[in-house]
């Protein structure tokens, strides 16, 4: 847990436009549940801006203040127990170069008074009616937890100590802090406004000129606010017994899950010789980017290893297809580990040990389609079927992503179907934010923008985790996406579903995408609305697009965006929904065809999406989902997000409730993040296909100099 993370001067910009206090005072009450005291509010505005003014004063204004900021993602059961220093800096010693780091503690006491008969270590403080301890005992203790094998910065080389800074008070009125039998340690200095110069000086001697990026990059990484990537994750797996590496909740859950098994499923070496029928569900809920994903596969794969038969299930193509195609290209057991809800109208005899349902807000009430056989057609709600599968069931869902009317996975759904066969789901929330930056801030933003809470968003606060801008035009979006994906980003532009989508035109290999998202004279393909190449094996196929280098010369939307993520997404807003008097408006658009080319374009602009377009879905239902589909594609990015609206009126709304975001340094092109936070997508496996669709041959290893390509 952090609050906020920004270097002196931009905290200090950030103070000045009246926006730091109230941000502070929003993640307080997300993380601990309960408002920040007005004496919690008053030290944020006075002791954060004096320490903040220091730091420039010292000509250490690029050093990053992490405000605070928590030891540990693990969580205490009471939130109101969790345990935070002030601030961390984070920068570089002048002399070592090495990440340097100094933990502070902020205190607005003017004077205290020794305890009777005490030791320096306690001290009473006018006003408090409890004593309290030294700080430099609290110091010594976040010390041990930042430092220690177990803590964010364990086994790093790196520079590290502590301070009390006491900016109301004088030597002489806390005296009894300064006194010789006071605490000592690195972590034990104590600084008053008569200690002001040495302060100024201390500072320079721990920090150098240049900004602490990469020192908070590295904290961030220990705090597991800065995550591989799901798929890099999974490439880096391979051969490997762990996918990734859990925390927190995460953690929690997972262990609850291997722990039942082992009470209710055989040994894989020794099956019983009388059926055993006692069973086990697991509903796991969890916004965007908690590691849903992260936690299911991690099971698999501890499943796989202790010899269970284990399915991964979801109810998304672009997800599996990524998964299958990407990361286990030419591996055909880990491909057929990979299914989808529909594949279970017949369950597996004997049933499964272990079922992963993924996504399963997209369960539909029954398996059908046109394409299948008779006996494929599900005859009993698609929840059951699953249900009958295995003898482990677990669900992972996330109810603001239902984005077609006929997506009923519930809790309550899936509840009701499991208490119907005798049994009592297991159930867990995961809350801790690993994609956006680790910024729950940017998460929430985004569903009070949407209308998804009720309450109205607040201007955007840049947080140092999560950045997000407002494009001029689809031309600007365009080239701020560029420009990263060919820096070394990852990256992709979406739209929501406002134009018609053409299945490619022509024949055999040379079949080419229609221009379909058409805004003024700006023109860009779709991705492919196929399942092969196209443009002569230079356009790849939906399946894929996310993670194929071409996807980025077309455009994407939620179903083929859903359950992945890059670097940098650009957001196009269609004029399906378009904000008028306050309130968001909807709209369904129609079509016609273009009496040249034969192709259909839009007529009246709206929502062109066909599974939104049937007569008995409600204006209920319709909402419902294109927010939703929008909620999901603003929540690709663990970087930064671009955002853009065709329509005039909802684009200055957009620029109203973004904000000015333009903060020094904060942007995080690639250009500007520090070395360490640059990092190649992984390629993935020997034998993939390149951009022509070609197979590779087998290269000899590439010197350690040399970056690996992009996916």
């Amino acid at each position: 847990m952090l609050l906020l993370r920004l270097s002196a001067q931009d905290l200090l910009a950030l103070n000045s436009r009246r926006r730091m206090v109230p941000h502070l005072a929003a993640r307080w009450k997300h993380f601990r549940k309960t408002d920040a005291s007005l004496s919690e509010r008053t030290a944020w505005a006075e002791s954060l801006v004096e320490l903040a003014k220091d730091l420039i004063a010292a000509g250490r204004g690029n050093v990053e203040m992490i405000v605070e900021c928590g030891a540990t993602v693990d969580e205490p059961e009471n939130p109101s127990d969790q345990r935070l220093i002030d601030v961390v800096l984070a920068g570089h010693h002048p002399e070592t170069h090495r990440p340097s780091f100094q933990l502070v503690e902020l205190k607005r006491w003017s004077t205290v008074t020794r305890v009777e008969a005490a030791t320096a270590q306690l001290v009473y403080v006018p006003g408090i009616r409890e004593p309290k301890r030294h700080p430099a005992l609290q110091l010594r203790e976040y010390f041990e937890l930042f430092t220690g094998h177990e803590g964010p910065l364990a086994g790093q080389l790196i520079e590290c100590g502590g301070f009390t800074y006491l900016h109301n008070a004088t030597d002489e009125s806390v005296e009894p802090l300064l006194a010789v039998d006071a605490p000592m340690g690195p972590y034990a200095r104590t600084y008053t406004k008569d200690r002001h110069d040495r302060l100024l000086a201390d500072l320079r001697q721990h920090f150098a000129e240049e900004g602490g990026d990469s020192a908070a990059e590295l904290l961030l990484r220990g705090l597991s606010l800065r995550n591989t990537s799901l798929l890099d994750a999974m490439i880096k797996s391979r051969g490997e017994d762990t996918v990734f590496a859990l925390r927190g909740k995460q953690k929690e859950v997972a262990e609850d899950v291997v722990d039942r098994a082992s009470l209710i499923l055989d040994g894989p070496d020794q099956p019983g010789l009388v059926a055993d029928e006692r069973r086990a569900v697991f509903i796991i809920t969890g916004g965007a980017g908690t590691g849903k994903s992260a936690v299911g596969l991690e099971l698999k794969a501890e499943f796989e290893a202790a010899g269970r038969t284990v399915k991964y299930a979801s109810g998304s193509r672009a997800f599996n297809g990524a998964l299958k195609e990407h990361v286990g290209y030419g591996d055909k057991k880990f491909k057929e580990s990979f299914t989808y809800f529909s594949n279970f109208v017949t369950p597996p005899e004997p049933p499964l040990d272990v079922l992963i349902c993924d996504e399963a807000h997209r369960l539909r009430d029954r398996t059908t389609n046109r394409y299948l056989p008779a006996e494929r057609q599900g005859t009993k709600p698609q929840v059951d079927e699953l249900l009958d599968a295995s003898r482990l069931t677990v669900f992972f869902l996330d109810g603001s992503q239902t984005v077609r009317p006929n997506e009923v996975g519930t809790v309550d759904l899936i509840e009701d179907a499991a208490k119907a066969r005798g049994l009592v789901p297991a159930r867990h929330e995961l809350t801790d934010q690993y994609r956006c930056g680790g910024s729950d801030g940017y998460v929430r933003w985004v569903r009070d923008l949407l209308g998804l809470t009720g309450d109205e968003p607040r201007t955007w606060t840049p947080d140092g985790l999560m950045h997000v801008e407002v494009a001029d035009s689809p031309e600007e979006l365009e080239r701020v996406i560029r420009t990263e994906f060919e820096a070394g980003a990852s990256a992709r532009m979406v739209a929501g579903f406002c134009w018609p989508w053409s299945k490619p035109r022509g024949k055999g290999k040379g079949r080419w995408l229609e221009a379909d998202v058409r805004i003024g004279g700006w023109h860009q393909p779709w991705n492919a609305d196929s399942t092969s190449w196209c443009e002569d094996k230079t356009v790849p196929p939906s399946k894929i697009w996310s993670v194929d280098p071409a996807g980025i010369n077309q455009i994407g939307c939620v179903y083929t965006a859903q359950g992945l993520e890059w670097d940098w997404c650009g957001v196009i807003m269609g004029e399906d929904m378009v904000r008028r008097d306050g309130r968001w408006l909807f709209r369904r658009g129609k079509a016609r065809k273009d009496a040249e080319s034969g192709v259909k374009r839009v007529a009246v602009p709206g929502s062109f999406d066909p599974r939104l377009r049937g007569k008995k879905l409600s204006e209920e239902d319709f909402e419902r989902c294109i927010r939703h589909a929008y909620h999901v594609l603003m929540t690709r990015a663990s970087r930064a997000t671009v955002l853009y609206s065709t329509d005039e009126e909802t684009q200055a709304y957009l620029r109203e409730v973004v904000g000015d975001v333009q903060i020094h340094g904060l942007r995080p092109t690639w250009d500007n993040l520090p070395p360490m936070a640059q990092v190649p997508h992984l390629p993935g496996p020997k034998g993939k296909r390149n951009r022509s669709g070609k197979k590779q041959k087998k290269k000899q290893s590439r010197p350690s100099s040399e970056q690996p390509p992009l996916f």
